[in-house]
């Protein structure tokens, strides 16, 4: 879309539309604005494929409509807002209708969402029905991205049945991300059966001991399953990111 963007500058300055002064002007746009109070990265989805995401949580809440304005209009697409509470939501809605909030990912869609139903195969695993907001935040990003996904929810340890019922959605995955808190033994058992790379994520969702995620962690750091890398805790975003990011490696090897 960027490469697109700047062949047209170019080619107006070509056939003498544009000169080379407004040529640069709208140039220097490209990379980034200078908003003040933040610079949006305009090149971000030339290099991702993704648009910049918005991290909503600790700004202030008339800052962050400018910074969508801006993303849209050098053709974004679409902004993903991540963090977001109800109440920024609303106003949000007021300001971009047919916003799509998801509540329990807490993740907001701004514009156009892409068409189609996804390439390859992403599997999101969650071990409770707590951790169900990590592993759609996880599960809403990997199909911004284009990912196809199988969400396997509530198939933890303490039922190890459940997951199983799944083996072929785990066989044919590209990439799994593994959503669990308490003692976070899912994910190495994920890695046990499955051939793809998994992206283990710890929740904090556990008792006093488990330390807000910190057991969760440790215990996925420190995994014998080969194959388990670990983001921080609650980042059900990198996670999706980074298993999209393989899922579009498979789609190059296969094509």
């Amino acid at each position: 879309m960027y490469k697109d963007r700047v062949r047209e500058v170019l080619e107006r300055v070509s056939r003498g539309e544009a000169g080379v002064d407004e040529a640069l002007r709208e140039l220097a746009r490209f990379p980034f604005e200078d908003l003040g109070f933040a610079k949006p990265d305009h090149h971000r989805r030339l290099r991702h494929g993704l648009p910049e995401v918005v991290l909503c949580e600790g700004k202030l809440p008339e800052h962050v409509p400018p910074i969508v304005r801006s993303l849209l209009r050098e053709g974004s697409g679409f902004v993903l807002l991540t963090r977001v509470r109800e109440e920024m939501a609303e106003r949000l809605r007021a300001e971009f209708p047919g916003s799509r909030y998801h509540p329990q990912a807490r993740l907001m869609v701004v514009g156009e969402m892409p068409e189609g139903e996804g390439i390859g195969l992403v599997v999101v695993a969650s071990g409770g029905s707590a951790d169900h907001g990590v592993a759609e935040e996880a599960r809403v990003t990997a199909e911004l991205m284009g990912a196809k996904v199988a969400p396997l929810y509530d198939v933890g340890v303490a039922g190890v049945h459940r997951l199983f019922a799944h083996r072929e959605a785990l066989e044919g995955a590209r990439a799994a991300v593994v959503v669990a808190g308490m003692e976070g033994a899912l994910a190495s058992l994920v890695a046990g059966v499955a051939s793809c790379p998994v992206i283990a994520v710890p929740t904090s969702t556990g008792y006093g001991a488990s330390f807000g995620g910190l057991a969760a962690l440790l215990a996925m750091l420190n995994s014998c399953a080969p194959g388990v890398a670990v983001v921080n805790i609650d980042n059900g975003f990198g996670a999706g990111f980074l298993a999209a990011l393989i899922n579009r490696l498979g789609e190059g090897e296969e094509g």
